[in-house]
């Protein structure tokens, strides 16, 4: 049996959880709605509060689908009730980051121009102080996605540490000249 995949799923008040003919599951919370659609061969039951999912037999492909279709359902029923957060710093002189209206970002990195984004639907940043930059959203995936795209900017090198990276990442620093003696 999967470790993950039996594991049961709590839906909170609040929440619904809707599962149609061809398996798109649909959960409505505070946060947004999110949806997704499960491999035909994995079965949804509901009882009362209790989501769980189920497969056909002990073969490796369905193994596999129901600890992955589970941990997507769970995301997307912590998603719409808390939210993920990712959190950046930025580490270097003169780096800098300005969130307007929680919607469009704008990065300085030592470029000859500044960095703009703008925050897909369901996506916000904040920025608590100029070098941390927190990104919020409901979907655990476009969260992490977008957190790596602006880690990727510039990321963080290893002799200084200067560049963008995540707020409980070590960065292995290296030497440099002056070690190789």
């Amino acid at each position: 049996m999967s470790r993950i995949g039996k594991l049961p799923i709590t839906v909170p008040a609040g929440v619904t959880v809707t599962v149609d003919e061809n398996n798109l599951v649909t959960v409505k919370g505070p946060k947004g709605t999110l949806s997704q659609q499960v491999n035909p061969a994995i079965t949804l039951k509901q009882e009362g509060n209790i989501l769980t999912l189920e497969r056909p037999t002990d073969s490796k492909p369905n193994k596999t689908m129901h600890g992955l279709y589970r941990a997507l359902v769970n995301n997307m029923v912590v998603g719409v009730t808390d939210g993920f957060t990712k959190t950046l710093e930025m580490v270097g002189t003169g780096y800098r980051a300005a969130a307007e209206n929680g919607k469009k970002l704008t990065i300085n990195i030592g470029f000859s121009h500044p960095v703009i984004l703008d925050a897909p639907d369901d996506i916000t940043f904040e920025t608590p102080n100029q070098t941390t930059i927190v990104i919020k959203g409901s979907n655990k995936q476009q969260v992490g996605n977008l957190a790596a795209d602006i880690r990727a900017i510039r990321k963080p090198e290893p002799y200084l540490g200067k560049g963008i990276k995540y707020q409980n990442e070590h960065i292995r620093r290296k030497e440099g000249k002056a070690g190789k003696k």
